[in-house]
């Protein structure tokens, strides 16, 4: 301790200096708020003092240290108000702003950001539209009733035919299949076999998918004929279904009955493939989900041609009352001038 006690001694003198005042870069000295006119200390030294390494020469020519001692300058911040919208909106820096719309030279100028709706908004929003929705609905003229419900139809329609371009699936190059040909007595014989056996696969609402394909090649592993029972099922819709089926399967037609049944025959070489179903069919969701789309889309169709025949209708009914008012305010003019003319001849 008695060793260290003469170098904190030393030190207090400096610490006392550079609280009592600060040493401009210049040589000038920087008293802080509040200190006295006291002379400045022999022994303190300046606070920002330039590095000694660097040379007086080159300080004067690069000029680098004048431009450090010159005072900080901050520009004015431009305020603009912009009382579009009806409300009042303070911006500040509008220069920049314009200068990052604009963009570079030679680029588009960036899309506006959307606001942001609040909840409050949206709801208010929707109430509106309901509420003109239900005018259109109550209204007393009959054309305007037709019209809404017809608008309303058809975007309805637009949007079941674009959900149902999802569902499509591109179908993929195919090696040429070479159908095998059958006598007629092994075509009776076939028939006969198919109508007999019990084993069948059913083609309900969801139509072709992968699993009908995947359910005939399972039944081809031990029969060589095959049922397929098709209901509900449209007129002519029977024969669509034979020539899918055949398409992915490979399998042979051997006959379709009145009762939308098809009798399919595997084939002499047949060899199960290692995948049953098809890459490029639909799933059993997906295939449900397009039959509702279809169904809809087909609903909507037919409610769209009614509602045209309706609007149809009406626009003839009014045209006949009209011209059935002319006629009638025609007559009742003629009426009025023999009137005229029988009372003039009595007078005179």
């Amino acid at each position: 301790m008695a060793s260290l006690a003469p170098c904190l001694l030393r030190r207090r003198p400096l610490r006392s200096a550079a609280a009592a005042a600060l040493v401009h870069p210049s040589g000038s000295w920087m008293r802080p708020r509040g200190a006295g006119s006291s002379p400045r200390p022999p022994g303190a030294s300046p606070l920002f003092e330039p590095p000694r390494v660097v040379s007086e020469r080159w300080m004067d020519g690069r000029g680098w240290w004048f431009r450090f001692r010159q005072p900080v300058r901050h520009g004015s911040t431009a305020v603009t108000l912009d009382t579009g919208g009806g409300f009042a909106r303070f911006s500040v820096g509008g220069d920049a702003g314009t200068k990052q719309g604009a963009g570079r030279k030679g680029q588009p100028p960036a899309k506006a950001a959307k606001k942001k709706m609040s909840r409050k908004a949206k709801v208010n929003q929707l109430k509106w539209y309901r509420l003109k929705a239900k005018k259109k609905m109550k209204s007393p003229n009959p054309e305007v009733r037709i019209r809404y419900k017809l608008e309303k139809a058809k975007r309805k329609e637009e949007w079941l035919i674009e959900k149902l371009r999802k569902y499509e699936v591109p179908r993929s190059p195919e090696p040429v299949h070479d159908p095998e040909i059958l006598t007629e007595e092994e075509k009776f014989y076939l028939k006969r076999t198919g109508e007999k056996k019990k084993n069948y696969v059913p083609v309900g609402r969801r139509g072709v998918f992968g699993g009908v394909v995947l359910n005939m090649h399972l039944h081809w592993k031990k029969h060589e004929t095959v049922k397929v029972i098709c209901k509900p099922c449209r007129p002519g819709q029977v024969y669509e279904y034979a020539e899918e089926l055949t398409r992915l399967s490979k399998g042979t037609v051997i006959d379709i009955k009145p009762n939308n049944t098809i009798i399919f025959y595997r084939g002499k070489n047949y060899v199960q493939p290692k995948v049953m179903s098809p890459p490029d069919t639909l799933s059993k969701q997906k295939a449900l989900e397009k039959y509702r789309y279809e169904q809809s889309l087909e609903h909507t169709s037919q409610f769209i041609e009614k509602l045209e025949k309706e609007l149809e209708d009406y626009q003839k009914h009014v045209a006949l009352f009209k011209n059935r008012g002319e006629t009638l305010e025609t007559i009742s003019s003629e009426e009025t001038n023999v009137d005229d003319l029988t009372s003039s001849s009595d007078t005179e």
